[in-house]
């Protein structure tokens, strides 16, 4: 009997003791997870982040859990992406911007002539495929904002249309935001990117009049000239008389010495224009450059910077990343983190089918098409259902339109879909009709 009555006095301690361990535990981890910011918010949704445990020693795990964050702050890093619903996008980006202890901001105009890069350059610099791309004019018919966010910084990229006249406008029958939104744009930006396409021998060897129009009506705004599709040029030498002629031999107030040790044949004597290029010239005397001055003007003298890439190469364009990210000045974030586009979910649709269409159809034929967006469902699963119709004022377009069998538009189709499921993170079912127009 006392041996019993002994088991029965262990056996009650040792439960005891259980709890109280369980019991102390409880207290520690509930310490460990109200201290510090450890909670992570994401479109109304809470929760704490563990790294899995196979990554990590308990000892890390706990000594971070301590401090009141996640075993690894990547964790938090979410693929950037845009929302699907309408709401959410606008929802997102009138969240209130996260900021950092020691924000830095900088705003990039991307600016230059019809089919220079701009867009590819763009979404090469966000990350992922947000604007429309295509080798054909005219392919970014309004001004549209990307936003990379890294660290404590945060740069926006403002995508414009290629500068044009209005008579070519009207002969295209182009859309008004084309003439309005490139200028309108540059006026809030704190940096201008004047893209060039060093591959096309008729338009690297002069300035735009019409980039060189909207340099001369904002110098106070600092400009770097990019040479792009460097890949495509086989004599590379070129690339420096291509850049002396852009920025009539001056950089950053210092002026350019190319002395080649053999003159290539393609080498063309061109008189020196010191009084036309000349980085003296103060602010008042640019402003007021005259419109004849602008036509024999070959250069833009008062670049702060050259940079020579591929905006396909992923190495070249980090370089200018870069560049932007030491640019950058102190100043609060104007977006949200998690904030990709200011453009609607709709909006990203109807650019990437107006892409497809300019990549597949001939000549005129896409830039008279019109689109209607008639169905947008959100299923049970998170996948979306979008349905497009399109219409042409013609029959034959209609027929270059749906192709042999269908083949076109399902194509279309396909592929629009692919870019939107890698944009919104989820499935994208995408339907896309043809009817004439009446």
């Amino acid at each position: 009997m006392a041996l019993g009555t002994c088991g029965r006095f262990l056996r009650g301690c040792s439960f005891i003791s259980a709890r109280a361990t369980v019991s102390a535990m409880q207290e520690n981890a509930s310490c460990f997870l109200t201290a510090g910011n450890a909670g992570f918010t994401r479109r109304g949704r809470t929760g704490f982040l563990f790294t899995p445990a196979c990554f990590i020693s308990s000892e890390a795990f706990l000594s971070r859990l301590r401090r009141g964050k996640p075993a690894d702050d990547s964790a938090l890093r979410l693929p950037a992406s845009v929302p699907s619903d309408r709401g959410e996008q606008l929802s997102l980006l009138m969240r209130h911007p996260d900021q950092p202890r020691e924000p830095k901001v900088l705003k990039v105009a991307v600016i230059g002539a019809p089919n220079a890069g701009k867009s590819t350059l763009s979404n090469q610099l966000l990350g992922r495929k947000v604007f429309a791309v295509s080798k054909k004019v005219h392919t970014t018919r309004a001004r549209a904002l990307g936003v990379l966010t890294e660290n404590d910084t945060q740069i926006i990229l403002l995508d414009t249309p290629g500068l044009t006249t209005p008579s070519k406008a009207k002969r295209h029958q182009l859309e008004k935001s084309l003439l309005v939104d490139p200028w309108n744009t540059v006026k809030e930006a704190d940096l201008m990117v004047v893209l060039v396409d060093a591959a096309d021998r008729w338009m690297c060897s002069r300035m735009d009049v019409e980039v060189l129009k909207c340099l001369a009506q904002h110098p106070q705004i600092p400009a770097v000239l990019v040479l792009n599709k460097v890949d495509l040029v086989k004599v590379k030498d070129r690339l420096l008389d291509i850049t002396a002629h852009l920025t009539c031999g001056v950089v950053n107030g210092r002026r350019m010495r190319i002395r080649p040790v053999i003159k290539p044949p393609w080498a063309e004597k061109r008189p020196e224009r010191d009084s036309e290029c000349s980085p003296e010239d103060n602010a008042e005397q640019r402003s007021s450059v005259s419109k004849e001055r602008q036509r024999n003007q070959q250069g833009w003298p008062h670049f702060k910077d050259v940079f020579m890439l591929s905006s396909l190469d992923s190495e070249d364009v980090e370089t200018l990343k870069s560049y932007f990210m030491t640019a950058a000045k102190p100043g609060a974030w104007k977006y949200h983190s998690e904030v990709l586009t200011d453009q609607s979910p709709e909006e990203v649709c109807t650019n990437l089918i107006r892409e497809k269409l300019l990549e597949y159809l001939p000549q005129e034929v896409p830039y008279s098409l019109t689109q209607t967006i008639e169905l947008w469902q959100e299923g049970i699963d998170g996948e979306v259902d979008i349905s497009v119709k399109l219409y042409t004022k013609k029959e034959t377009h209609m027929k270059m339109v749906i192709g042999a069998a269908g083949q076109i538009v399902a194509q279309i189709a396909r592929e629009a879909g692919e870019d939107l499921s890698r944009i919104f993170l989820r499935e994208v079912r995408l339907k896309i009709t043809a009817k004439l127009k009446k």
